[in-house]
């Protein structure tokens, strides 16, 4: 498949003790994610934390991430905002600092209308030759994107993706029955990859490609070589730790499963707060069960 791969890692933002992004330790995960099955790093998304971060951490990840995997892999810019012109003016550094792709979120809180939904898009992409991913993730935003919403979308040349996290299947089916063949779909939850790629998805953009990069990316590859056994026999293995790591507000438990892993990535900056005990347990017990920790 050309573009951006198959397994994309929606990468945390390492933070130090202090709370300050920790951006050589940015360098070395982007890095450590693409020795172990990314194709590419999804840079200040949800996972990134992104609404806690400022413009200018914004811009320095991307920056420090590109020179951390040049060559090696794609580096997509989270520059999506609930404001069209903030998303505009940061989707344009996105591309001054040489990524290759931007991915924007629906609008959260202010909840527009599908027609306002387009208007957005449709505005940023007209200000960038950067191709883009939508997100469609109406468990945060609050708005759902629909279908036909997509569909108009991707006749737009640079708008090539979407990111779907609505948990709904007839939904991604309906996305695909009036896409193009080469816009891609990607899963946004980790747990949906393989049932997306079954009616015409290319991919995930993954969480648990942090721990388990490896295994995501031998049953992403499976699936699509025709192994399909092989490829339901890894989704089960790995459906509890999909489980595990969402059993609180993402990132907190990706953290305290990297943290698990000997991957030093700090907590999560406020409101968010590190995983309960409990919750850093039930982690450890999934990862030990996978043999994905010391």
């Amino acid at each position: 498949m050309k573009g951006f791969g198959r397994v994309l890692t929606a990468m945390v933002t390492p933070m130090t003790e202090k709370g300050e992004v920790a951006f050589e330790e940015a360098a070395k995960l982007a890095r450590y994610l693409v020795d172990n099955g990314s194709d590419g790093i999804v840079v200040a998304g949800t996972t990134g934390e992104s609404p806690v971060l400022s413009d200018e951490e914004k811009c320095q990840l991307f920056k420090v991430v590109r020179e951390a995997v040049a060559g090696k892999a794609v580096v997509i810019a989270g520059t999506g905002s609930n404001s069209t012109a903030t998303s505009i003016e940061l989707t344009k550094k996105a591309e001054s600092l040489g990524c290759d792709g931007i991915m924007l979120v629906t609008p959260y809180y202010n909840k527009p209308s599908q027609e306002g939904l387009y208007q957005h898009f449709k505005a940023v992409a007209l200000e960038t030759k950067l191709p883009m991913i939508l997100y469609n993730v109406p468990g945060r935003t609050s708005v759902n994107m629909l279908p036909g919403t997509v569909a108009r979308l991707a006749e737009i040349e640079n708008i090539v993706a979407v990111k779907e996290a609505s948990g709904n299947l007839d939904q991604v089916a309906e996305i695909r029955r009036t896409t193009p063949k080469d816009f891609m779909i990607y899963s946004g939850d980790d747990s949906l990859t393989l049932p997306i790629m079954s009616v015409g998805g290319n991919g995930v953009i993954s969480v648990a490609a942090h721990v388990a990069g490896k295994m995501v990316k031998e049953m992403v590859e499976a699936y699509v070589s025709g192994k399909v056994a092989r490829a339901q026999e890894l989704h089960l293995k790995l459906f509890p730790l999909y489980q595990v790591l969402f059993i609180t507000t993402n990132p907190v438990p990706v953290k305290a499963a990297l943290e698990i892993v000997g991957i030093r990535t700090g907590a999560p900056r406020l409101p968010l707060v590190r995983a309960t005990e409990q919750e850093f347990d039930a982690i450890k017990k999934v990862l030990g069960e996978l043999s994905l920790r010391p």
